[in-house]
């Protein structure tokens, strides 16, 4: 019998940003983004929890990548696509960072993973409080 862990988002990242790169794709200049967006629509998922950060991605989905949220000291978020997506890069104790590309409803999936951290890890409320 395992841990049960309340989910809170279950996905691949906002189709938006595949859609925003196919279009910029149609020059050549923006032909890398294509296929950037392409392989993180086809192999890119997200799963947060109620206790951790599971991001499964790399060539083929065959790199995995498991986060408590005690481990997060600074959490950073950037608006892409109007506002509708966004990138986040979780910071850990250890100085490692995780990037998280093309998150949807990335507004609200910061607020959750900041309410876990602070309640997780002291030294992040601390933090927080003095940028």
């Amino acid at each position: 019998m395992g841990i049960r862990e309340e989910v809170y988002y279950e996905g691949g990242p906002h189709i938006g940003d595949l859609i925003l790169n196919v279009l910029i794709g149609l020059t050549v200049v923006g032909l890398p983004l294509t296929v950037g967006a392409i392989v993180r629509a086809l192999w890119l998922r997200f799963r947060i929890t109620d206790r951790r950060i599971s991001v499964t991605g790399g060539w083929r989905g065959g790199d995995r990548t498991d986060i408590i949220y005690s481990e997060i000291v600074k959490i950073v978020k950037i608006p892409r696509g109007i506002g509708f997506w966004g990138d986040m890069v979780l910071t850990l104790r250890n100085g490692s960072r995780l990037e998280m590309r093309a998150v949807p409803n990335f507004r609200q999936t910061y607020d959750y993973i900041n309410e876990r951290v602070k309640a997780k890890n002291p030294l992040y409320s601390a933090a927080a409080n003095k940028q």
